[in-house]
């Protein structure tokens, strides 16, 4: 019975198995990647958001592409060990935070920093928004969950379409090794082996979201696992294969056809 994705063998298993079980393996572990990915942001930046939104003045918009800010800037609206929320009006420098992510409010954009590197955003010319504490501290206090719950979806969505995808394109080199190592494989086994060998590098991953939550883990930490969990997933791929049944042709071919058969 295949319902074990831990091991090569367990991965092997799952050749054999049907569609569902392979699907519904993916479905277990997404929603759990899908939980800690979001448990994670509810942890470490909603509450930051939350301080941000109070230090906010009392009337304050985006209107034209342009932020009016009557507040002393540069300022610190909120830090946290993963999220930085700051206003430089100019964008001087001034305000720089060792928070992992920085987001800093500018007269004219918003400036993203970390560790992947530096992003701009200019504001929106035909739209107002507000950013003023009457009006926002309501609106995040009843979307917040909400956001955390499509956030969720979005999230178990996107590793199920990647995984079919990735399977789909692995299954191509699943099939070439079980074929070279003659092994029991077809098609159809080679895609199906592929999704459940791509689970074991996504439970990786999601230990290490946990352990970045909890600060056990800083942002180079995090990266480092992501790269480590595409190298897992491909030694399953590599590895798996052989665990399989030999082809019943296998041991037709272990002789010799230009030796000459003995006599007695």
């Amino acid at each position: 019975m295949a319902w074990e994705p831990f091991t090569p063998r367990g991965v092997a298993a799952f050749a054999a198995a049907s569609l569902g079980r392979v699907l519904l393996v993916q479905l277990v572990v997404g929603l759990w990647a899908a939980g800690t990915a979001t448990w994670c942001l509810g942890h470490t930046w909603w509450p930051t958001i939350s301080a941000a939104i109070l230090q906010l003045p009392e009337q304050g918009q985006i209107r034209g592409g342009h932020l009016t800010w009557r507040k002393e800037s540069p300022t610190v609206l909120a830090e946290a060990r993963c999220l930085a929320l700051t206003v430089d009006l100019l964008h001087g420098g001034k305000v720089r935070s060792p928070a992992h992510v920085q987001i800093e409010f500018g007269e004219h954009d918003v400036e993203i920093f970390s560790l992947l590197g530096y992003l701009q955003w200019r504001y929106p010319p035909g739209y107002i928004i507000t950013f003023a504490r009457p009006d926002l501290q309501p609106w995040w206090g009843a979307w917040a969950p909400a956001l955390l719950a499509l956030i969720f979806l979005v999230t178990l969505a996107s590793l199920l379409l990647s995984w079919g995808v990735l399977a789909t394109v692995f299954s191509g080199p699943v099939w070439l090794i079980g074929f070279f190592a003659n092994r029991q494989l077809t098609w159809r086994g080679s895609w199906r082996l592929a999704g459940a060998g791509l689970v074991p590098g996504a439970l990786f991953f999601s230990g290490a979201i946990v352990l970045y939550g909890l600060g056990a883990l800083d942002p180079v930490g995090l990266l480092l696992a992501w790269v480590l969990h595409l190298v897992i997933g491909c030694l399953y791929l590599a590895i798996s294969p052989f665990f399989l049944l030999r082809s019943p042709d296998a041991e037709n071919h272990k002789t010799n056809p230009f030796r000459e058969p003995q006599t007695k």
